[in-house]
């Protein structure tokens, strides 16, 4: 399985990685909208970075979870989590209910808000390109050598390399070794990188397994809720028409009662 190792470290901030992936998918700049978040990401923009304190930057994108939670929650399978690892999207499938965006604890996946047939747009790791051979075109575009792409087991090893090697420069953690279950995009920091997730840490467990009991549960509860229904509206409508019934009786009995005293009258 392939991923990026991201160091904090070695990034200038020179957005070549930002540039680079937005000719590679054709996407124009858009207009801020008031949907778009604070970090940059959009339909038209699936990388950005990150300026925090003390000249530090930080490239954003897809995580590319081993275990997506959005790939979990799409129910038309839109969302795949490819066997080379990332994430990829087929917009034939799509039906637009956006529980992908939801479900992501890194609030990735962006819609198309202005586009009247609109799509879940968001990196594919440059998908295309790995069965040509070629690496993703953020990490070619990188002056720094700060994104390598690689085995993801490899990268791994050598992000714990570097940080036995020089202990004093990164934070004892390689970011996305573990986080909602692993990741393909790692990193390796000297700063704390929590407010990648969408609301702070998103934590170890892989958030699929944490939802998918509840999953199961929907055909059941949704034709039980649905018999539920039937019922109601059948009981309803009954009692509706028997109050209906029972006016009409009693609008016809005084009529009746009159011609019966009409007819008392001629006889006499």
């Amino acid at each position: 399985m392939i991923g990026i190792l991201a160091d904090i470290t070695k990034c200038i901030g020179c957005y070549q990685c930002v540039e680079a992936c937005a000719e590679a998918h054709q996407m124009a700049e858009e207009p801020p909208l008031p949907q778009h978040s604070p970090d940059g990401l959009s339909a038209s923009c699936w990388a950005t970075i990150l300026v925090q304190p003390e000249g530090h930057y930080v490239r954003k994108s897809c995580f590319h979870c081993l275990d997506p939670a959005c790939v979990s929650a799409c129910p038309v399978g839109a969302m795949t989590k490819t066997p080379e690892g990332p994430v990829i999207y087929d917009p034939s499938l799509c039906m637009g209910c956006r529980y992908c965006m939801m479900a992501c604890p890194y609030g990735i996946p962006r819609y198309e808000w202005d586009r009247p047939v609109p799509y879940v747009r968001k990196c594919t790791l440059c998908y295309e390109r790995l069965h040509a051979g070629k690496a993703p075109v953020c990490v070619e575009a990188c002056p720094e050598g700060a994104i390598v792409f690689g085995n993801r087991d490899e990268l791994l090893a050598e992000a714990h390399r570097q940080i036995r090697a020089e202990p004093e420069k990164y934070i004892q953690k390689v970011y996305g070794e573990h986080e909602v279950g692993g990741t393909s995009v790692l990193y390796v920091s000297d700063i704390p990188l929590d407010f990648l997730g969408f609301q702070g840490d998103p934590g170890q467990e892989p958030l699929p397994d944490l939802t998918r009991a509840w999953i199961e549960r929907v055909p059941g509860i949704g034709v039980g809720v649905t018999v539920l229904m039937a019922g109601t509206f059948w009981i309803i409508r009954r009692r509706m028409q028997m109050e209906t019934a029972g006016l009409e009786t009693e609008t016809a009995s005084p009529a009746e009662g009159q011609a019966q005293d009409n007819d008392e009258t001629d006889e006499y």
